[in-house]
């Protein structure tokens, strides 16, 4: 049975499948950028605010939101590195600085997410233990704020190579079938 796909679809869905399998790998490679970073951040984020088995020296319980700062700015080095050198790094960087200036900034903005997280968890519903802080800064936070810089890093940081196809297909009219 032959199928009723002209040459052209077959190869526009073909070309829309190799799109998003490269979409499909950003993102994976994103996210496995970002969980190290995570790692990193959270377990500095625990120690300076809850200083587990450290005695009780948390040097900064009384400021987690200093804290959170202070760790995703370390994550955020890491972060950096990982997303230009590994996750998009067959996208070019237009900015004369590879990005780093539009990277810092957007992570900057988008930390504030996490940030209002934990100060609504704390600051207005009360919750300062450990599991609170982690679940409203970085789980739910967190998430929120990825979803956000990956899109805008992709965008305004690495943006797709010249000549790369979009994600959508294109609009043009598809080309009559000679074969009809």
């Amino acid at each position: 049975m032959r199928s009723k796909l002209s040459a052209t679809t077959r190869a526009s869905l073909a070309a829309v499948g190799e799109r998003w399998q490269r979409f499909a790998a950003e993102v994976g490679r994103f996210l496995a950028v970002g969980l190290l970073a995570t790692i990193v951040a959270l377990i500095l984020f625990n120690l300076l605010v809850h200083g587990f088995n450290t005695a009780d020296l948390a040097p900064l319980n009384d400021q987690p939101e200093v804290a959170y700062v202070l760790a995703n700015g370390v994550g955020m080095l890491i972060s950096y590195r990982g997303t230009k050198l590994w996750a998009f790094k067959h996208r070019v960087s237009r900015h004369a600085d590879g990005g780093l200036a539009a990277f810092v900034g957007i992570n900057a903005l988008t930390m504030l997410i996490p940030i209002t997280c934990l100060f609504i968890s704390r600051d207005v519903l009360g919750f300062d233990d450990p599991l609170s802080d982690n679940i409203s800064a970085n789980v739910i936070g967190l998430g929120l704020a990825n979803a956000a810089r990956f899109f805008l890093f992709r965008g305004l940081v690495f943006r797709r190579p010249l000549g790369e196809e979009p994600l959508r297909p294109s609009r043009r009219e598809p080309e009559s079938d000679p074969t009809r």
